[in-house]
């Protein structure tokens, strides 16, 4: 991408409640006139000028008309920015064509998704495009899958300068949270499971953890579907309703990187449940909070206290073939469905825009930890409340 851009950042989707959380990161952190140049975008002007009234923004900040399924649109979107910050899922739904303007125009792009059958459609469809034109599109950028994937970045690298050598398996624990889950990735989840319940290929790549490595298959993974004893911890653990998507994109990580923790690493990503009885029901394994009311809808969210007032602790335990152990904490000090994940997208975003080189990441489709893991372990603790620390 040679030529100059109008904005640094873009972010489309800006009328849905974590857009508008995107849009007011971006204001209270960077301002409207500031630094960066950003404007908002999405389907609907009228919806557009009232995120700008809410959130109290210059009448002045660029507010920019596009439909998803507007390819042309998109297209004239996507030559106008450096980044493209997406929250306008399901992904599988309405996100298609954005990534494919972003692959054709050169232009940056990272979204929330956790749709991991549809990462590896993009993928396959455009990461040629995605190399020749030089954009890079570094899908899940949020709660999924940022800390956990970053987490295993972090620990390994710490193994490495301890150790001299990577750890060959690696426990990522889900200590604590407080928060909901969002109501777009509630969606998400109920599209995925119908695309699954049409598809038998879709269910059998959900179930897959090496289904981001084309061309490799590693070992059998740890079992992570059953409750069982955690030796290290002396606790309990149990499913982890997102594991799946995260052990994804760790084991992507490790493949984009050019396996440098081994080709046969282990991955497991559990929740902790201390005194949680063995005949605990489904929903309450998932880590999350539905409330009274059942699960949200897209375009609803949490009040501004409930956010500020929601957390998480993200324990990973570094295993070494002698017994050997090293430990890494991950804490968010904000929900994890909004408030952490509004931030951690639009600070991914302005990763790529201003801190990480093509020539040190050059264009195709990616991961956080593979794209940009230095770039955002300075921004995160900085400027998203998302700190990375080792734990005696």
């Amino acid at each position: 991408m040679a030529e100059a851009r109008e904005f640094d950042v873009v972010v489309y989707g800006a009328t849905g409640f974590t857009g508008a959380l995107v849009v007011e990161h971006l204001l209270k952190t960077y301002g409207a006139e500031g630094p960066v140049r950003w404007a908002m975008a999405g389907r609907d002007a009228e919806k557009l000028a009232r995120v700008r009234k809410e959130t109290g923004a210059s009448p002045s900040l660029p507010a920019l008309v596009a439909e998803a399924h507007d390819r042309s649109a998109l297209d004239a979107l996507a030559a106008r920015t450096k980044v493209i910050i997406t929250t306008a899922g399901p992904y599988q739904l309405y996100g298609s064509n954005l990534v494919a303007a972003c692959a054709g125009a050169g232009t940056d792009y990272v979204d929330l998704t956790g749709e991991s059958h549809w990462i590896a459609a993009m993928t396959s469809a455009h990461e040629a495009a995605a190399k020749a034109s030089g954009a890079r599109l570094v899908f899940s950028c949020g709660f999924d899958s940022i800390p956990f994937d970053l987490g295993v970045w972090f620990v390994q690298r710490e193994a490495m300068r301890r150790f001299g050598r990577p750890a060959p398996r690696v426990k990522g624990r889900v200590r604590e949270t407080r928060g909901a889950l969002s109501g777009g990735t509630f969606a998400s989840g109920l599209a995925t499971m119908a695309a699954a319940q049409k598809d038998a290929g879709i269910a059998a790549l959900l179930a897959d953890p090496f289904a981001l490595t084309p061309g490799f298959k590693g070992p059998s993974q740890p079992d992570g579907d059953h409750v069982q004893l955690d030796p290290a911890l002396g606790v309990k653990v149990g499913p982890f309703m997102m594991a799946s998507i995260n052990t994804k994109a760790v084991h992507r990580t490790n493949f984009l990187l050019g396996h440098p923790w081994g080709k046969d690493f282990l991955y497991d990503e559990m929740m902790v449940l201390g005194d949680a009885p063995e005949s605990a029901a489904p929903n309450d394994l998932t880590g999350f909070n539905f409330g009274p009311n059942g699960p949200p809808k897209p375009g609803e969210g949490p009040s501004r206290v409930e956010r500020e007032s929601g957390y998480y602790d993200l324990l990973f335990i570094a295993e070494m073939d002698d017994g050997t152990t090293l430990r890494a904490v991950v804490r968010g000090d904000m929900d994890p469905g909004y408030g952490s994940t509004s931030r951690m997208l639009a600070e991914a975003g302005l990763a790529l825009a201003f801190d990480v080189p093509r020539t040190a990441t050059p264009g195709g489709c990616w991961t956080s930890a593979a794209a940009m893991p230095e770039a955002l372990l300075t921004r995160l603790p900085a400027k998203a409340g998302v700190t990375f620390d080792l734990e005696s």
